[in-house]
């Protein structure tokens, strides 16, 4: 199935393997490997993968790095991506980062209406 997704290069084929594997749903769980498909959508542009990894990297205690993948998102207009409990954890983003991300969102946003 991995293979098939691959060479036809979709993004939610992955996004949805990658949460299939994290989740368990229909196959063995592996945390990993559904970071690993998360990872590959979200190179491809799939925000809510993008999202997911800021998840995943929380969890592994990598604060910086779920900040950057969640300013990414937000900046991709993922509105749960600039909801302050998310972002802000453990007070590593900074206000500046948390306005920047939320500029970001708020632009794109905007782009969407037009």
């Amino acid at each position: 199935m991995d293979r098939g997704c691959r060479e036809l290069g979709s993004i939610d084929a992955l996004y949805h393997l990658g949460n299939a594997h994290e989740r368990g749903k229909g196959i063995k769980e592996d945390g990993e490997k559904g970071a690993e498909f998360y990872a590959k959508a979200a190179m491809q542009g799939h925000v809510q993968a993008r999202h997911n990894l800021g998840i995943v990297e929380k969890r592994k205690g990598n604060i910086i790095r779920s900040v950057r993948h969640w300013m990414i998102s937000a900046k991709m207009g993922h509105k749960d991506s600039v909801d302050k409990r998310m972002f802000m954890v453990g007070g590593f983003a900074t206000k500046a980062q948390y306005a920047e991300a939320l500029k970001g969102y708020q632009d794109a946003v905007e782009e969407m209406k037009s």
